[in-house]
């Protein structure tokens, strides 16, 4: 928000200069993000008016000019500016004078004609930018006089740097309380006192949308001049804020809304066809805005509509069919409140920023349209003059939000910030910022005033208290007290440790977005669950992923589109999903997982590699070791897969001592036909809490005994996995059994349809015995029959 010093202090005047007002400013947390002087140094230059004005003898694009300087005294000017013309005033720096830009003014001669002084643009007295001919004064300036006085200079114009929290703020007023607290300076609220209505034109108005625009106030206002210029001293404060005076009626609704904080605006009160709803839009509905753009709405807008189409759209802009014109002489001054969550995000989504939609987002006052009308009818009627009728209010008063009590604690303030601030102190803060203060028997209650949307609750009374006392004030003090160090469980392995695994498989870390967009989740068949954002970015970042995978694979993809024909990548990070249970269901589940994918050839390329491409097995080795990192002891099972982005034969889901973790596989073909690539992708998805859930290392010797191999071949059902086969294995023969290792696999002919033989050698040890033939031919046998008994299996002849 930018504004002119010297506005600022006509309403609160403290007794400091610029640099110690933009410093508390800064410390109360309102950061002063820029501060440009306007019109400092103008000593020597006066009004002046071209008396006459005649061409150059020796120059086309100079003219010479007669400028009189007050009291009947004139002096010659050359002047190149292409506005320069008879009766015009504008600034003359007579000489002697120093310009802000360091140029002194002295008696010259231009093609061979002598120039005793120098007429200016606005660039050139340091208060606009425009340089493109004189400045051009009103025509009742005073010929002669000082210029700085005429234009309430030197100023400045200073530039907040405002806070989401800090809507109030928005407006001049506003600010003038923060200013007043802050130095315990005297305020003087612009005027708005009621103007008393001397024609009787009303339009009615009807609310139809609720809660979303509870108030609504209209005022017509007849027989305005619409040549009527505005006044300088209004241009020029809208000018030092930023805006561009447009026109009279124009500049009042942005001056009002510049110095109260609401917005308004005017109607061409012949272009309207009975009354005023406010409504929604409707899905289609067409509106062609004041920034002549054409736009098509839906029902997530508000509009302002008469009887026949919409002319407005609500908090963000007026419509261009019913703008007022430099042929309007009726206009109709509207003023509302709307919710701030039925405009957030409708300006964005349409591409547009505006000074409205940027208050309304935030919050505005629903206590300040009657006054902001009432203001803005009493600088109207001064200045475009007219007759105005009475004011006309719709109100759903349900709808208003109410400011209730908030109670600060005397003890609690002083806990909070170490320190003790007087009770005076605190309620002359409080009171200062507007609020109404009662003592109570442990401290203060509070009612804020209804422009303050962000004081709800205790902690944002002693946030008032302490940013205007001083932050600085604040002592610094070493905690005291016994700190117990909090240490990790030592079974869990740490993520870092896991990312440095991967980091060593040749895998490179990647950070994706945590949104996606919902038709990405719908292709991986992972939208079940997913959180939808309530006011997104964009509609590509519309949900929170319910997946590391799918940000993963446009991150290859991308690389793939970059010449990499080898992309290995992982990601640790959150996945985000609605709980199962319906009584939390405002509650987000967030999970930490760890990611990976791998697409190209399995080594990198160099004469003595293997060329082949990476493959199911790659990845689950990648895994494994992966998992290794939590220990042993832990059974790790991998089981068939059957989900529509994973190829049916190439993947797995992961269980660990019965539990479920994640996947490993191969992408399904279909899903890689809609990604756009033609090459094969392996990943795996895991949470990354089970997996790496270990347990703490048992010391066990090591056995002194030699080991005993016997090697068997089972003829089994295709659909028996090893993982089921180890399982019997390991139950059967029990801890004897210290390895089993699958070395052969056969399928084809002798063995018969739908069977497999799977070659297995077991290897038994003792830690007490060596182990003799018997014992060995006996766990063999148990084996067997475990297999024959639990799998279908066969021993093979």
């Amino acid at each position: 928000m930018k504004f002119s010093e010297n506005w600022l202090r006509e309403l609160v005047n403290p007794n400091v200069d610029r640099a110690e007002l933009c410093h508390r400013l800064t410390m109360a947390g309102l950061e002063v993000e820029g501060v440009e002087p306007l019109g400092a140094g103008l000593g020597g230059i006066v009004v002046g008016e071209i008396v006459e004005c005649e061409k150059h003898p020796n120059a086309d694009k100079l003219r010479v000019c007669k400028v009189s300087t007050g009291a009947g005294e004139f002096v010659q000017i050359v002047c190149g500016a292409p506005n320069a013309r008879a009766g015009l005033k504008a600034p003359l720096a007579t000489i002697g004078a120093a310009l802000p830009n360091g140029l002194v003014i002295k008696q010259a001669q231009l093609r061979g004609v002598d120039s005793f002084g120098m007429l200016c643009s606005a660039k050139e007295i340091g208060v606009d930018a425009d340089a493109s001919g004189l400045m051009e004064l009103p025509a009742d300036a005073p010929t002669g006089a000082p210029l700085a006085a005429y234009l309430a200079l030197p100023d400045a114009s200073i530039e907040l740097k405002m806070t989401p929290n800090r809507p109030d703020c928005l407006g001049l007023v506003g600010l003038a309380y923060d200013v007043a607290a802050l130095f315990g300076a005297p305020l003087a609220e612009p005027p708005h006192d009621p103007v008393a209505s001397t024609v009787d034109t009303r339009r009615d108005i009807r609310l139809e949308a609720g809660a979303d625009c509870p108030r609504y106030l209209g005022r017509v206002i007849e027989g305005v001049d619409p040549g009527a210029p505005s006044p300088l001293w209004l241009a020029e404060r809208l000018r030092r804020a930023g805006l561009r005076p447009i026109s009279a009626v124009v500049d009042v609704t942005n001056y009002v809304m510049l110095e109260l904080g609401q917005p308004m605006h005017a109607f061409d009160h012949d272009t309207l066809d009975g009354t005023i709803v406010v409504r929604r839009a409707r899905d289609g509905e067409a509106l062609k805005l004041l920034d002549d753009s054409e736009r098509t709405l839906d029902g997530g807008f508000l509009v302002i509509a008469d009887d026949a189409r919409a002319v407005a759209l609500g908090g963000v802009m007026g419509g261009y069919e019913t703008r007022v014109t430099d042929a309007s002489t009726n206009i109709f001054l509207e003023c509302a409140h709307f919710s701030p969550p039925a405009i957030m995000g409708r300006a964005r989504k349409l591409g547009m920023h505006t000074d409205a939609s940027h208050r309304y987002e935030r919050g505005v006052d629903p206590e300040l349209p009657r006054a902001a009308v009432e203001r803005a009818t009493a600088l109207l009627l001064a200045i475009v003059g007219g007759k105005a009728g009475p004011i006309v209010e719709a109100v759903l008063p349900e709808h208003l939000p109410q400011r209730r009590a908030v109670n600060l604690r005397r003890d609690r303030l002083a806990r909070v910030l170490g320190m003790h601030v007087p009770d005076a102190e605190v309620a002359r803060i409080l009171a200062a910022l507007g609020m109404h203060v009662a003592t109570t028997a442990d401290g203060w209650q509070a009612t804020p005033p209804s422009r303050r949307f962000d004081i709800e609750i205790e902690e944002d009374l002693i946030e008032e208290v302490v940013r205007v006392h001083g932050y600085d004030r604040v002592p610094t003090r070493a905690p005291s007290g016994e700190l117990k160090l909090g240490l990790p469980p030592e079974a869990n392995v740490p993520a870092t440790r896991a990312r440095a695994q991967l980091a060593a498989r040749g895998y490179y870390e990647a950070v994706c977005y945590s949104f996606v967009a919902r038709e990405c989740l719908d292709r991986w068949s992972r939208a079940d669950g997913a959180i939808a954002l309530a006011n997104p970015l964009s509609a590509d970042l519309a949900v929170m992923r319910t997946s590391l995978l799918p940000g993963l694979v446009e991150a290859l993809k991308h690389n793939l589109n970059r010449q990499q024909d080898r992309v290995r990548l992982f990601e640790t990070a959150r996945v985000f999903a609605k709980p199962a249970s319906a009584s939390r269901e405002d509650w987000p589940v967030e999970t930490r997982r760890i990611a990976a994918v791998a697409c190209g050839r399995a080594a990198p390329e160099n004469w003595s590699a293997d060329k082949r491409t990476v493959d199911y097995y790659d990845i689950k080795a990648d895994l494994e070791t992966l998992l290794a990192l939590a220990g042993p002891g832990r059974s790790i099972e991998f089981l068939p897969l059957d989900r529509p982005d994973f190829h049916p034969g190439r993947s797995a889901r992961i269980a660990i001592d019965g539990e479920p973790v994640g996947v490993v596989g191969g992408l399904h073909p279909r899903l890689l036909k809609a990604l756009d690539l033609d090459v094969d992708v392996y990943a795996f998805e895991v949470d990354l809490d089970r997996a790496l859930a270990g347990r703490l290392p048992a010391a066990a010797e090591l056995s002194r005994y030699p080991s005993v191999r016997r090697d068997i071949a089972m003829v089994l059902p295709q659909e028996v996995t090893w993982g089921q086969v180890e399982s019997v294995l390991r139950a059967s023969v029990g801890e004897v059994l210290s390895e089993r290792v699958v070395f052969d696999q056969y399928a084809g002919a002798g063995l018969g349809s739908g069977l497999k033989s799977l070659a297995i050698g077991l290897i038994l040890q003792d830690s007490y015995r060596t182990l003799t033939d018997q014992d060995a031919d006996r766990c063999v046998g148990l084996a067997v029959a475990a297999l024959e008994r639990e799998c279908g299996g066969k021993l093979r002849g």
